[in-house]
């Protein structure tokens, strides 16, 4: 069935509908935000009229008006009550009511035994109803941004389904020991809350995979942590560390957090964690690591860890199997829809990266890929698809067509061959495309008239001897990058394309510039021309940057 979503924009503005099973009195940005109201229309025998009160909703509610109903979306009000009534809705899946004014939830709302996902962000609730208890198919469960104190122990070892938890910016006590109940738990999130231990239990929670807990005040990390196998990506900025534990090291993270503690070292073992894409260590007082380790690429501070094992540790030290990272970066993928790839040495893409679902973002640089496989045309989510430095020589023209939604590509710095002259309308809502170094792709003169949305164009490194015509005729550019070319002039041309805002033409053989691209003053912040024999600018007005050269450009146009 159809889903529907109703967006009403006054108290009288009444919408007539049929019994639908999805309704939304969620209030758009760009309308006035709606209030509670005592008043109600009538209820007919049949649900025909919706209005944002609450009263409202009860009456339908109430009585079998909805006995379809499985999503409510009341959220970006100002409903300071959510009414008893709610429990009515017995076929209630999906309940958001954040960004509201509410101080707390009905406990009725226990009686909602579907229900799956509840969002009540942002609000002033300081307690949940222990009525939720009975809400055993809860999934999803967001209360960031409230005044919750406690979550009760009954509470959290009734939601043994929950796969993500997120109480950040609360006021928080404390983690409840039955938190280690929930088996299926793959993000937990309580960042910003007054959290001063991690219980031991947290070992049972064997799904986790992203785990929040900076702005607390946590002091020590249980041994326990060491054992969740699939956790990826585990942040503790911001707390009162003074120790990482050696167990802590058998993690398989990709990003670790430490910033902002008290550590004064951190132990050999750590050089251990070869999975590690990403840590964060600036803020603490570390007297045994040079300041440009710290601060430096992870490798190298890995690298250097494990040069102060024993011998005979490090050679047990044994690189995390390519396979391994795959998993992680798979699994933290289920909540971000970003899969990270990048460097792997893939010489084929893995199926991981079309069994993912929804994934919109992915970065498969630094590796040995020839071809796109015909399955990845299946990820018709994909907005960003980076192929920066592998081995694909031919256009993937035919899986482009079938990512819809694609709106960055890079591919920069593959043996590229020419792009057919019809390429280009494989992808036609691309905003950034990234061509740099194929030095071949463009000999056939594949239309750049095909991308009217480009709004990011960079073809660095192409031996480019002029500027393709129809890139002038791309008026929504704001970033054109022809560096390191061998261009010898510019077209005045480029004085079209107004929404121009930096313009690279580094390290070419331009002599000249035409005065008319001083017309793209004031739009344009940035023109680089470094690396130039310009003779016809004095290098003056040349240090003075863009805004005296394009100044100086306008200048010398004739007055009409």
């Amino acid at each position: 069935m159809q889903n529907h979503h109703f967006f009403l924009r006054s108290e009288s503005d009444l919408i007539k509908l049929a019994p639908f099973p999805w309704i939304v009195f969620s209030n758009p940005p760009d309308h006035p935000v709606l209030s509670t109201s005592p008043t109600a229309p009538s209820v007919k025998s049949l649900l025909k009229f919706i209005a944002i009160s609450m009263e409202s909703v009860a009456m339908m509610i109430n009585g079998g008006r909805l006995p379809e109903l499985k999503m409510l979306d009341v959220s970006h009000n100002l409903i300071v009550r959510i009414p008893e009534e709610i429990g009515s809705a017995a076929s209630l899946v999906k309940f958001d009511c954040s960004n509201n004014q509410l101080t707390e939830l009905p406990s009725e709302l226990g009686r909602c035994l579907a229900l799956s996902d509840l969002k009540g962000s942002n609000n002033l609730i300081a307690s949940l109803p222990e009525d939720l208890a009975k809400c055993s198919k809860l999934s999803k469960l967001d209360m960031e941004g409230n005044k919750l104190t406690v979550i009760s122990e009954n509470l959290i070892s009734s939601w043994t389904m929950l796969t993500e938890l997120n109480a950040a910016k609360n006021m928080l006590n404390g983690i409840p020991v039955g938190i280690g109940g929930l088996s299926r738990l793959i993000r937990l999130d309580l960042h910003q809350n007054r959290i001063s231990s991690i219980p031991s239990s947290i070992i049972g929670c064997h799904s986790l995979a992203e785990f929040y807990l900076g702005n607390n005040n946590i002091s020590t990390i249980p041994v326990e942590i060491g054992e969740l196998s699939r956790l990826g990506t585990f942040d503790l900025h911001s707390n009162q560390l003074k120790d990482y534990p050696v167990e802590a090291c058998k993690l398989s993270l990709l990003v670790l957090n430490l910033s902002n503690n008290s550590l004064s070292g951190l132990p050999p073992e750590m050089g251990k964690m070869t999975s590690l894409r990403k840590l964060l260590l600036s803020g603490n007082p570390l007297r045994t690591l040079r300041s440009s380790l710290v601060t430096g690429p992870t490798p190298a501070l890995l690298r250097f860890l494990r040069s102060r094992l024993s011998q005979g540790e490090d050679s047990e030290t044994a690189t995390t199997s390519k396979k391994d990272i795959i998993a992680m970066a798979t699994r933290l993928s289920i909540s971000s829809k970003e899969l990270s790839m990048g460097g792997l040495e893939l010489s084929a893409i893995p199926s991981q990266v079309w069994e993912s679902e929804e994934v919109i973002r992915l970065d498969l640089s630094k590796n040995s890929i020839q071809e796109l496989p015909v399955e990845l045309s299946s990820c018709v989510s994909l907005q960003t698809l980076i192929l920066s430095k592998n081995q694909i020589k031919d256009w993937p023209g035919s899986v482009l067509k079938s990512l819809s939604s694609l709106s960055c590509l890079k591919l920069d710095y593959n043996p590229l061959r020419q792009i057919p002259s019809n390429g280009f309308e494989a992808v036609p809502k691309l905003q950034i495309l990234d061509l740099s170094g194929n030095e071949a792709s463009l000999l056939d003169g594949p239309s750049f008239s095909s991308l009217p949305n480009l709004q990011e164009l960079y073809l660095r490194k192409m031996r480019l001897t002029k500027v393709p015509s129809d890139i002038l005729g791309l008026h929504q550019l704001r970033i054109l990058d022809l560096s390191q070319n061998s261009l010898q002039s510019i077209p005045e041309g480029l004085k079209n394309i107004t929404s121009l805002v930096e313009l690279d033409l580094s390290n070419n053989n331009i002599s000249s510039l035409p005065p008319e691209l001083g017309l793209l003053e004031p739009s344009l912040q940035a023109l680089r021309l470094d690396g130039n024999p310009l003779r016809s600018i004095r290098r003056t007005v040349l240090d003075k940057g863009t805004k005296a050269v394009l100044k100086y450009l306008k200048d010398k146009l004739p007055e009409e």
